[in-house]
C-alpha cells in the first residue's frame, strides 16, 4: 500500500546549518517512529515558510542517504501570522501499516501545527 506521512519541525534561523540539523532531525524522527527504509520511500515533497532561504532541506536528505528518491523543495503559502521557521514534508511511502497506525511527525514548535496528530 502507499500511504502518506506528514511531518514538521521549526528551526532555529534562517541559517544553513539550521535548517539541515532540523531537516535531519525530522526526516530521521519519520523514519524511525515508522519504520521504513529508503526503499520504502517513493518520494517527499518539503515545504519551507518564506522566512527560510538558507538552504533546501531536500540536501539533508541526500546525505541521509536518499540517492535515488526523488525530492521536491518548494514555499509554504506567506500566511499572516503563521508559525515562522519551519520545515514541512510530506513523505509517500510504501509500507504495510495501515492509515491509523501512521506516525506523523511535529517537532519542536511545530507541534503546535497538528496537536491533534503530533507524537
Amino acid at each position: 500500500m502507499v500511504r502518506a506521512v506528514r511531518g514538521a519541525i521549526q528551526v532555529e534561523g534562517n541559517d544553513r546549518d539550521a535548517i539541515l540539523a532540523g531537516t535531519t532531525e525530522l526526516v530521521s524522527e519519520v523514519m524511525g517512529r515508522n519504520n521504513l527504509t529508503t526503499d520504502d520511500v517513493i518520494s517527499v515533497i518539503f515545504t519551507c515558510t518564506p522566512d527560510l532561504t538558507a538552504e533546501f532541506p531536500a540536501l539533508a536528505a541526500r546525505k541521509l542517504g536518499f540517492h535515488d528518491v526523488p525530492l521536491l523543495c518548494a514555499t509554504e503559502i506567506d500566511v499572516p501570522g503563521a508559525l515562522p521557521r519551519v520545515v514541512r514534508l510530506m513523505a509517500h511511502v510504501q509500507t504495510d501499516r495501515p492509515r491509523q497506525e501512521i506516525q506523523h511527525v511535529y517537532l519542536r514548535g511545530a507541534v503546535a501545527l497538528r496537536v491533534d496528530i503530533a507524537q
